[in-house]
């Protein structure tokens, strides 16, 4: 099929009129018509200040609606003006590729259906969580899971490392309709947890700072009080190690063995 429609989907950062990078910019003044997935009536003005034709995505919710069909729809809705021709820019919310499934579907189909598609990165929540929290990821390792998929399967957590979850204000929705969850929810999140932390355990609940004038929440909390705290849609919970590093002493004795046979070669003579 294909034809000369493209798509860009980029990344408009979490802080208003902070993080958009130059080229997420450029597709989106240079679009013939850009569609625009943000909750906030700030962002999207803001956004219609760049181009004269922006399409809010919003609608495409409904209370009580599979969020399924939603981003069903926003794909379809940004798919028809590709295969119609134009040149199409979908802005969303931080990075476009992460906890956003609309985005990586559209590029898939469009590239399916041989339109030129790609993704331009933004600074999104975990960027900033980094900042805010001090936390390098390198440091001790770091375990990223979407809060209702921890609680539905086995995953194997290390205690060693950081712990963090994502959307756990909808923790354990299993309609995929639900704006937000409550506390019976997070208490269940809270007794997957203990399994691998104590309840004293102190953890963070995150929320990135979306206006120059505001401050990210950076709440500190034992795990014990996880359930009754307030939580939005897009609140993280960060949960810091709580046992050292262990060693393992077979593997270093290896890797010790290998460089010292590396070692004895390189200082061995020439011919040898």
């Amino acid at each position: 099929m294909g034809g000369s429609g493209r798509l860009a989907c980029v990344g408009l950062g979490m802080m208003l009129g902070a993080h958009l990078a130059p080229r997420a910019r450029s597709h989106i003044e240079q679009a013939d018509v850009v569609f625009a997935a943000v909750s906030d009536p700030l962002v999207e003005l803001w956004v219609q200040r760049m181009h004269p034709d922006v399409r809010s995505l919003q609608p495409c919710y409904a209370p009580g609606r599979s969020r399924h069909d939603s981003y069903r729809d926003m794909v379809e809705a940004m798919l028809a003006e590709v295969r119609a021709g134009r040149s199409v820019c979908g802005a969303f919310y931080g990075h476009p590729g992460v906890f956003a499934t609309v985005p990586h579907r559209a590029v898939a189909q469009a590239r399916e259906e041989g339109f030129e598609a790609h993704m331009e990165p933004g600074i999104s929540a975990e960027d900033c969580l980094y900042a805010d929290l001090g936390i390098d990821p390198g440091l001790v390792g770091c375990q990223h899971y979407e809060a209702s998929q921890f609680m539905f399967y086995r995953r194997r957590i290390d205690p060693s490392a950081y712990l963090v979850l994502w959307q756990v204000g909808v923790a354990g929705d299993r309609s995929v309709s639900r704006a937000a969850t409550g506390p019976a929810h997070r208490r269940l999140l809270a007794e997957r947890l203990r399994e691998d932390y104590p309840a004293e355990h102190t953890v963070w609940l995150y929320e990135a700072a979306t206006l120059p004038i505001a401050v990210p929440r950076m709440d500190a909390l034992p795990l014990s009080g996880l359930a009754d705290a307030g939580t939005a849609q897009h609140t993280t919970l960060v949960v810091p190690p709580a046992a050292p590093l262990q060693r393992d002493e077979a593997m270093l004795a290896r890797i010790a063995e290998l460089e010292c046979h590396d070692h004895l070669l390189a200082g061995a003579p020439a011919g040898n």
